[in-house]
């Protein structure tokens, strides 16, 4: 089978929460394909992440930290940017055609057995076929460790069927509430799921209701809560001043290239002091880094000795993630642009806490696109009265809003908001109407971050 059949046939299968919760969610059925497969999930060892914001930054810190450690790493992150293979990593690099080609054949095979035999009511889910090949490919290629993100909630997600070494509760706010509850004290209840009994779990203190939950279930399975607030630096008004200039160059284009922002720190750990630099910029970063720490520290303290203060100092300076607050540097015809993948009412905050941190005195011009099932208004009410000026657009996915939607959505900021339905001539227009010094933030959807970057040459 060719790649391009491979990709086809599981972009067939429909999006990842297009289905009923009851199809999807459903971890009896995930142990049945796994089975089928000679179980790939019991022959490599992994940390699992569940959260609703940080939860694919902290995982790509820690594994880049494992990485520095000497450790063969795998990486499974949700959704892709620009290609799905970016979603199966090991070491860094994204899991070859043929390979996805290769395993996606198999799985598919063993799906449609299992099926025909009555062992499965329905083919699985995208997602469900995803973890599936990332658990095989991890596998055969012998990872000493996988992180593993959670896709959705935690307790049903597929990826919950692993043993994990560790489990690492980023942080809990509202998104997903048609499938997770309408409350964080219900969404939290999902995220929980993937502690373990008499297991380690890594998090830090956040809402009320979501410490409620994770405390009580900690308790309940006489888990061990490993706290990460050692490894968060002060960031109050009176704080040292952590944003820096970096010496590096944060994107390897000749044209791009010039100098970043990097949050820099003194941190002891494992014993030592190091200095922490960061790539990943916004104050809400510096939480999802310490989550990585903590982790990390843990794994050191059951046994991985490759992990050391040195190799974390290493490992969190050169993790890339692309698609969080990522800066693309002016260049001839183009103004600087911020790409960033906020897509709710959290995320948001964080962006313009971020945008407010390091453009305080620029204008802004935003090129905004969401799905139809995220809480619009309250996204353009947070994001909105930063910008001179607000574009909307339409992302290439059946679940995205039109612009007239958010346009609607958006009534009450009082903000001007252009109505551009195609993707390309809405960046085009903030291009065109942007002034000298002015930046140009592409947010809303990751699907939106991910179009845009294909084509301004963004590094993915």
């Amino acid at each position: 089978m060719s790649y391009e059949t491979a990709v086809a046939r599981m972009f067939a299968l429909g999006h990842e929460l297009a289905q009923t919760p009851s199809q999807k969610f459903d971890l009896a059925h995930m142990r049945v394909l796994l089975q089928g497969m000679d179980r790939p999930e019991q022959r490599f060892r992994s940390v699992l992440i569940a959260g609703t914001n940080g939860k694919g930054s902290t995982a790509a810190t820690l594994a880049s930290i494992l990485r520095a450690s000497g450790l063969k790493t795998g990486l499974y992150t949700s959704p892709h940017l620009a290609r799905i293979n970016e979603r199966i990593r090991v070491n860094g690099e994204a899991i070859s055609d043929d390979d996805f080609a290769a395993l996606q054949g198999e799985v598919d095979q063993v799906a449609e057995r299992l099926v025909g035999r009555g062992e499965l009511p329905w083919h699985p889910s995208f997602f469900e076929m995803m973890t599936a090949i990332a658990f095989e490919h991890f596998a055969r290629e012998k990872v000493d460790l996988a992180v593993l993100e959670v896709g959705m909630g935690g307790r049903l997600d597929a990826t919950n069927v692993v043993e994990p070494l560790l489990s690492v509760i980023t942080d809990i706010s509202l998104d997903h509430q048609k499938f997770l509850g309408n409350t964080v004290g219900e969404i939290a209840r999902e995220k929980v799921g993937i502690i373990r009994p008499g297991g380690a779990v890594v998090t830090l203190p956040q809402q009320s209701e979501a410490n409620d939950v994770i405390g009580n279930t900690i308790l309940e399975l006489g888990a061990r809560a490993v706290n990460a607030v050692p490894y968060v630096p002060p960031v109050s008004p009176a704080s040292p001043e952590y944003l820096v200039r970096s010496t590096e160059y944060v994107v390897p284009s000749p044209e791009q290239g010039k100098p970043g922002f990097v949050y820099r720190y003194p941190l002891a750990v494992l014993g030592e002091e190091i200095l922490v630099e960061t790539p990943l910029v916004g104050r809400h970063q510096l939480r999802n880094v310490a989550l990585a720490v903590a982790a990390a520290a843990e794994l050191h303290q059951q046994g991985f000795s490759g992990i050391t203060a040195e190799s974390i100092e290493h490992g969190v300076r050169e993790t890339r993630w692309p698609g969080r607050f990522q800066v693309v540097a002016a260049r001839a015809g183009w103004p600087e642009m911020v790409l960033d993948v906020a897509h709710n009412p959290a995320g948001a905050w964080a962006l313009r806490s971020a945008l407010s941190e390091r453009y305080e005195d620029r204008t802004l011009i935003f090129v905004f696109g969401a799905m139809r099932d995220k809480a619009i208004s309250e996204m353009t009410e947070i994001l909105f009265p930063l910008a001179e000026r607000v574009i909307a657009t339409r992302p290439e996915n059946p679940r995205a809003a039109s612009p007239e939607e958010i346009q609607q959505a958006a009534g009450r900021t009082g903000v001007e908001i252009e109505v551009v339905d195609d993707v390309r001539l809405a960046v085009e227009r903030a291009r065109a109407i942007a002034g000298a010094g002015t930046v140009v933030v592409i947010t809303g959807s990751i699907y939106l971050v991910g179009e845009v970057m294909r084509f301004v040459g963004a590094d993915v």
